[in-house]
């Protein structure tokens, strides 16, 4: 069996490695707890959310029609467009 391949890190280094990366319907996330930072990257466009008290886990949902994410947090359900966008 070959080993599983790294994902690609198109964060910047500084942040060092993510608890949880991944990709859906061409979108891609990484969060970095220690910094309560959520990255997302679509279309080449990196945008940076405040993920407060949440601790995302992974995607728990995809409106593939808006191409709005909504992750799984310790807290339930969180949709993107309800963390403070930093950039």
């Amino acid at each position: 069996m070959a080993p599983m391949s790294s994902i690609e890190r198109w964060w910047p280094e500084v942040l060092g490695d993510p608890a949880t990366a991944g990709s859906q319907d061409g979108m891609r996330y990484a969060f970095f707890p220690d910094k309560r930072l959520l990255l997302i990257e679509e279309d080449g466009k990196v945008k940076t959310f405040d993920s407060s008290r949440h601790r995302i886990s992974g995607v728990s949902q995809v409106n593939r029609e808006s191409r709005s994410l909504a992750f799984a947090s310790q807290h339930g359900p969180v949709r993107v467009e309800d963390l403070k966008r930093l950039s």
